[in-house]
């Protein structure tokens, strides 16, 4: 008799064994962007930005378009356990546009 039971299935909710990406402290700096008309994706151009990856989806959803994902990175000196000086990336949080 097989005692096993559907726990030893792969565990994503499709079945097929994928996840989705966890948030992180590090996707609060992301910008939303629709494509600028006439962009492909192999020439990408920033278009509407959106406010949020929920509507970036449903937008793109809608028009059957691509959307991006943006960061902004600067590269600053941090000092190691060692002593030494190295480059590290920081993320630059985006300016709140003022009404």
């Amino acid at each position: 008799m097989d005692t096993r039971t559907s726990s030893s299935t792969p565990a994503g909710a499709n079945g097929t064994g994928t996840r989705r990406k966890r948030r992180s402290a590090d996707d609060a700096g992301v910008r939303y962007f629709l494509p600028k008309v006439g962009s492909s994706t192999a020439t990408p151009e920033l278009g509407q930005e959106v406010a949020s990856e929920g509507e970036a989806l449903i937008q793109a959803f809608r028009s059957g378009q691509t959307f991006y994902s943006l960061t902004a990175w600067k590269a600053v000196p941090e000092v190691n356990g060692g002593g030494s000086p190295v480059i590290v990336k920081q993320a630059v949080a985006p300016k709140q546009v003022q009404s």
